[in-house]
């Protein structure tokens, strides 16, 4: 059985010229709450971070109502609905799933996102104007193996919809990372920071069995982490996740949470790098007519 959504972004109308009436009714400006200066918006989270009725994640937290709002007027965001958009994730910002499909859809450079699910398969397909489409697809397959299926949670309740929010977020970073700035999607990094754990205090009886139980790092784990290094340089942060969950979880025990914690930070870089580049590309493009 095939489910399809099919969103076109708005298509450009001619404009009507109407005589205009004798009396017109002129509409009260919109009040807007956008800071216009550093100490405007650190006095606005602090406002906003003693108020009751944000998002959870933001109260009491100034510091992250900043980050939402500077990173919602990156991407074009007002700040009210960077808060309720923006989910900041391990010090991360990130966007929540529908917002990324309305910032795409919003942008002139979309043609249309066509979301379909088939056999135990997410898809998303996209156009930019003036490129070819391009497909991204999730599996119940690529669940399994990244450590998701049957996860407690939205995994468990939801696995369709999951599917469908990773196929977007390949698809849509992929082909509009100009239009991203190279943000994540939440409940991708949500799954992630689910494995990034800090262990409790153990007595010290328990760390000596732990640390006698603890497999023996070899030539081969050096060799699986120089090549863990080389995807997230060469390839980004998402490339290296998926390396990472195809190791066995022995290899990862022994690799260990601190030397994946430094790749994934390579990838990060390397994605803030091709964005930037492509940004740029973009703008020589634009400029060059």
């Amino acid at each position: 059985m095939t489910e399809q959504t099919t969103t076109e972004a708005p298509a450009a109308t001619p404009a009507v010229l109407e005589q205009a009436p004798s009396k017109t009714l002129v509409p009260a400006q919109a009040f807007d709450m956008s800071p216009k200066s550093l100490d405007e918006a650190m006095r606005f989270s602090e406002l906003l971070a003693n108020s009751t009725i944000v998002p959870k994640d933001f109260i009491g937290k100034p510091g992250n109502i900043l980050v939402a709002v500077q990173w919602g007027m990156e991407i074009g965001l007002k700040p009210m609905q960077a808060m309720q958009n923006i989910a900041v994730i391990n010090g991360r910002p990130s966007l929540w799933g529908d917002a990324l499909l309305a910032l795409v859809l919003a942008s002139p450079v979309c043609e249309y996102v066509v979301e379909d699910y088939n056999d135990g398969t997410a898809y998303c397909r996209v156009k930019r104007r003036g490129s070819p489409e391009q497909s991204r697809s999730f599996s119940v397959q690529d669940a399994e193996t990244a450590g998701l299926k049957n996860k407690p949670g939205p995994w468990t309740q939801y696995p369709k919809r999951m599917q469908q929010m990773r196929a977007r977020a390949f698809a849509l970073r992929d082909v509009f990372p100009d239009v991203l700035k190279g943000m994540p999607i939440a409940e991708e990094l949500q799954d992630y920071s689910g494995e990034i754990t800090h262990t409790s205090r153990q007595s010290p009886a328990q760390a000596a069995q732990s640390s006698a139980a603890k497999p023996t790092r070899t030539k081969a784990h050096d060799d699986m982490t120089k090549g863990l290094e080389k995807v997230a340089k060469d390839e980004g942060f998402e490339a290296f996740k998926k390396a990472w969950m195809l190791l066995e979880a022995g290899d990862r025990t022994v690799i260990g949470v601190a030397e994946r914690d430094r790749i994934g930070n390579i990838g990060i870089k390397s994605d803030e790098d091709y964005t930037a580049a492509e940004a740029e590309r973009l703008a020589r493009e634009a400029a060059n007519g």
